[in-house]
């Protein structure tokens, strides 16, 4: 089983210490600045480790120092809700570990690990919430002032109509701050019908099809970041009035709505049909994407989301991309909450951590063109134009420049843990298809009776070939609609995160290149299943009685599965050693669903790609008939990008085959 790689140190220039006092409804955060050994000297604006950047490299081991563990409040994370991001940077340049290249850095000078406070303004409360915090004041002022007032009057008030008459204006006073609150509360009504109107609209609209309106990723991923971010939002508005009825009910619905993790796994489908498909960002906020039903749009906060959430992985590459998206649609005249400013501020950040120095400088003044008084971009900029002066002094001593980026500000996208990925991904947009003439000359069309199965010789099944060598077969109309609904039906309760056999303990384990859900289905579950699984005996003339149980999977929104093979390899001996039938001889995948865009099932060793139609099953053997693996049959599911795709599917094993696809008398045959 392939590890997922570990994200890149996050990074960044510390921000200046505060020695204000903190404003009202900020928060404290204590931070240790850090230290080296040896020599002397005070402290240095450079990136410091903390939270999640620390999982990245080890850098270059002359860091030194312990760092506190903090609780910080991120960019965007809204009061009272636990976050299962607790570590992640509290914004660009917050987290730090070694200089702008990942894990290469510790001070130059040497000084000891002072702490000090930095204040830290809660940015969860937005716009749309100031204004009931508002309300709830005065709410409080409102009271305080009433009962002050009958106090006076019970006290010596009523002694003197002179001093009665001040209380005329005090009560005006007081109706004044009543209708106050009463257009207050107007207000927050009249956003929550417009609220309800605008979502009444729209879930109409996707619960008449729920699927085909998911089948476009946007809405897949504003879906998503709708329930776990926006509802959220109008929780806290609806809060400030005793609408307990709609709270009690948002309570019970909120335990299945999704995490921050979901939202960030959201993201990150959309990013990897982004690489896969080779889709730049304004091409999918505008959703122009192919075969898709509805159209969906994403605005400047929908892509600033986008970009925050790479942020908080460590993926700059995707952070300056949908960053500059929003930059974009920010300066075509759109209206959002994000502001420029703090699109510079990750912006910048992000380009530092690509090496781009100069753009990280010109972007950092721009920011402090629009807000001076930022505390960090000021530290920033001092500490860009220190290195930018320490490599104008390696060029002029004819040093080497090295971490140069060309002046073009396109940036490659990072090398990752897949050898094949770039045929793996021009096979999912169907370039690189090594479909010769020649080789297509010997694909043919027939009718299969499975020779001569008694079931099929009058109704055999139509036999087309998908490639000569390893032999893929395409067989037609397995399935019927009906039975393909049924099998959808059973499984749809039981399905989980599917998983992966870990080589080396046989443990079952989810990974970050299988993305689906998918559940197990047994004969005894319905007669459906039953009539499946010996149709697919019949066609194959192969046993299922040591095959393994009825596999349905769901790929969800750029879902996949990356290049890997379905038998066990010479390391993985143990694998199916607890099944006690052998290896997996070959493998029967039944598409359930049409895909409108993407989802291929591809092969890159061989070159070939074959596309989901509903109905129809492709069968491959995964074992030379000598019982070694056919390392050929190395396949993938390419990421789905316009629909929803199902598929089942049967592996077979080894044992009861012996006289049904009886051994070659070499190892190749």
């Amino acid at each position: 089983m392939k590890d997922a790689q570990p994200a890149p140190a996050a990074q960044g220039p510390l921000p200046s210490p505060v020695s204000r006092l903190p404003a009202p409804g900020s928060r404290l955060r204590a931070v240790r600045r850090p230290g080296c050994a040896g020599g002397a000297g005070g402290g240095d604006p450079r990136p410091r480790a903390s939270g999640r950047g620390a999982r990245g490299r080890a850098g270059s081991g002359r860091e030194v120092g312990t760092w506190q563990r903090l609780k910080r409040a991120e960019p965007g994370r809204r009061p009272g809700r636990r976050s299962r991001r607790e570590e992640a940077p509290s914004g660009p340049g917050a987290a730090a570990g070694g200089s702008r290249n990942a894990g290469s850095g510790a001070c130059p000078a040497a000084g000891t690990c002072d702490n000090y406070l930095t204040q830290q303004t809660d940015p969860s409360v937005s716009e749309t919430t100031l204004p009931f915090v508002t309300m709830k004041l005065q709410g409080s002022v409102l009271l305080v002032a009433w009962f002050g007032v009958l106090g006076c009057v019970q006290a010596e008030f009523f002694t003197s109509i002179g001093h009665m008459t001040d209380l005329i204006y005090a009560e005006k006073d007081l109706v004044q701050s009543l209708k106050e609150y009463i257009l207050v509360e107007e207000a927050k009504l009249s956003k929550i019908k417009s609220w309800a109107s605008k979502m009444e609209a729209l879930t109409s609209k996707s619960a008449a099809d729920p699927e085909g309106y998911l089948a476009h990723p946007v809405n897949a991923y504003k879906l998503v970041k709708r329930l776990n971010t926006e509802w959220s939002t109008l929780e806290d508005l609806v809060l400030q009035d005793s609408a307990a009825g709609f709270i009690a009910n948002l309570s019970v619905q909120r335990q299945f709505f999704p995490t921050d993790e979901d939202e960030t796994g959201a993201a990150k489908a959309l990013m990897r049909l982004q690489d896969t498909y080779k889709l730049d960002p304004d091409t999918i906020s505008k959703g122009e994407l192919p075969g898709t039903k509805y159209q969906a749009v994403m605005s400047a906060d929908d892509c600033f989301g986008m970009g925050r959430s790479a942020y908080n992985e460590g993926d700059y590459y995707h952070t300056v991309l949908w960053m500059e998206q929003v930059l974009k649609q920010l300066d075509a005249g759109e209206d959002a909450v994000t502001t420029k400013a703090q699109v510079l501020d990750y912006l910048s950040y992000a380009v530092f951590q690509l090496g781009d120095l100069r753009r990280a400088l010109e972007l950092t003044r721009r920011l402090l063109s629009l807000d001076p008084s930022h505390d960090r971009a000021g530290g920033n900029l001092r500490y860009f134009e220190q290195l930018l002066e320490e490599e104008r002094g390696k060029m002029a001593s004819n040093q080497t420049e090295a971490g140069q980026v060309p002046q073009d500000s396109i940036y490659e996208r990072p090398v990752d843990y897949l050898p094949e990925r770039d045929v793996y991904e021009s096979l999912c947009r169907g370039e690189g298809v090594k479909l010769t003439p020649k080789r297509q000359k010997r694909l043919f069309c027939r009718y299969h009776d499975g020779n001569r199965t008694p079931q099929l010789l009058i109704a055999p099944f139509k036999e087309e070939d998908e490639w000569d060598s390893p032999h893929i077969v395409r067989y037609y109309d397995v399935m019927s609609d009906e039975e393909i609904q049924r099998i959808k039906d059973i499984a749809k309760p039981k399905l989980a995160r599917a998983t992966v056999r870990d080589p080396k303990t046989g443990v079952l384990t989810v990974a970050s290149y299988r993305v689906s859900k998918s559940s197990w289905l047994e004969e005894d579950d319905d007669p459906v299943v039953a009539r499946v699984n010996r149709r697919m005996q019949h066609i194959t003339g192969l046993t299922v009685k040591t095959a393994e149980l009825l596999q349905v999977a769901n790929y969800g929104m750029g879902g996949q599965y990356e290049p890997h093979f379905d038998f066990s390899r010479n390391d993985e001996q143990d694998v199916f050693k607890h099944l006690g039938t052998g290896n997996r001889v070959a493998t029967f995948l039944n598409y359930m669903s049409d895909v409108e865009a993407g989802g291929a099932t591809v092969f890159p060793d061989l070159g070939a790609a074959i596309w989901p139609k509903k109905g129809t099953a492709v069968f491959w053997y995964n074992l030379l008939r000598s019982g070694e693996g056919d390392y050929r049959t190395r396949h993938a599911a390419c990421p789905v990008l316009v629909g929803c795709k199902w598929v089942s599917n049967k592996w077979f094993h080894e044992r009861g085959q012996e006289f049904l696809r009886p051994c070659g008398s070499t190892e190749v045959d």
